[in-house]
């Protein structure tokens, strides 16, 4: 199963880069190009259950995701339904002199379907991660 690191650094503040990457509620509106779809299913405090349609380098997956926040440091992502179902996705924020860092570990889970087209290298899924965090940069840093 694919497992990868990444790190991005934003020339923006930790709590602008942070707000931005934990709004799920506005990728829609955002980032369409990642997020076609998003439906709030429940909100109580710090933590969201989320209906999500992500296109994913060539995929569209359909996901029901927990997003638990620890502002303005931490954004946990637990796939709990859907296309990769079981997979984590870990986003960090670190205050740095050039702005902010973020630190992103992904844990992914792949169904069959996903997993024959990852077999004859249809999808590197860490470039396509790193495309949707190149897009929230963009953002922030403007």
């Amino acid at each position: 199963m694919p497992k990868f690191s990444l790190e991005k650094i934003v020339n923006a503040k930790r709590e602008i880069v942070f707000s931005l990457l934990s709004d799920y509620e506005n990728y829609q509106k955002l980032i369409p190009q990642h997020f076609p779809s998003v439906r709030i299913r429940s909100v109580r405090g710090n933590t969201s259950v989320v209906e999500e349609h992500m296109n994913f380098g060539d995929q569209e997956l359909l996901i029901m995701a927990k997003h638990v926040t620890k502002e303005p440091v931490l954004h946990e992502i637990f796939v709990i339904g859907g296309d990769v179902k079981g997979s984590y996705i870990k986003q960090q924020f670190i205050e740095i002199p050039e702005g902010t860092k973020i630190i992103v570990d992904v844990d992914l889970k792949l169904k069959s379907k996903l997993k024959i087209s990852n077999l004859f290298g249809k999808s590197n899924f860490e470039e396509d991660y790193l495309k949707i965090l190149d897009d929230f940069a963009k953002i922030a840093e403007n």
